[in-house]
């Protein structure tokens, strides 16, 4: 009976809790604010692996991002929109990096860039979530890019907010 308390407790030790809380042992970087500053994305190793996590840093506390973080999958350079409904991000597959947006409504995640044929980096999304903004090598150098995901989506607006549709 003791050597079976004794190993449970080895096993408690051996898979710890990851803090639920900024600022601890893990290496948290790549920060990214909201629009409306609720909300704090950034690129950790908390879970022993890279990924993005979405802080509330009004409730102070880990959000879920089910769909998002997936093994063999290298996360990096966030960027919220204004509510954080949409997290852009680099997804970098066996080393070669797409643009990707999730959007926390559908809880779904899309590459935008599957099938590119040049490098990409430092995806930035508008505050409303209509264009990307990203860098590519297309022309030899680094230049930039804007991706309109058109005038059909769903805005990421505050409720009652009017929407001006000026083109």
């Amino acid at each position: 009976m003791g050597l079976i308390s004794l190993l449970s407790s080895c096993d408690a030790f051996n898979r710890p809790e990851p803090p639920a809380t900024l600022n601890s042992r893990y290496n948290d970087q790549q920060p990214a604010l909201s629009g409306d500053g609720r909300w704090l994305a950034l690129v950790s190793n908390r879970n022993s692996s890279n990924e993005i996590l979405l802080y509330d840093l009004r409730s102070e506390k880990f959000m879920d991002l089910p769909g998002l973080n997936q093994s063999n999958v290298i996360l990096e350079s966030p960027s919220l929109s204004r509510t954080g409904r949409y997290l852009v991000y680099i997804s970098s597959v066996q080393g070669r990096p797409d643009v990707a947006l999730y959007d926390r409504a559908t809880r779904r995640a899309e590459l935008l860039t599957q099938g590119y044929r040049n490098w990409v980096r430092n995806p930035q999304i508008s505050a409303d979530g209509r264009y990307i903004v990203f860098e590519t090598a297309r022309r030899g150098q680094w230049d930039i890019e804007v991706l309109d995901r058109g005038p059909l989506i769903e805005l990421d607006i505050p409720d009652g907010t009017p929407v001006n549709n000026e083109q």
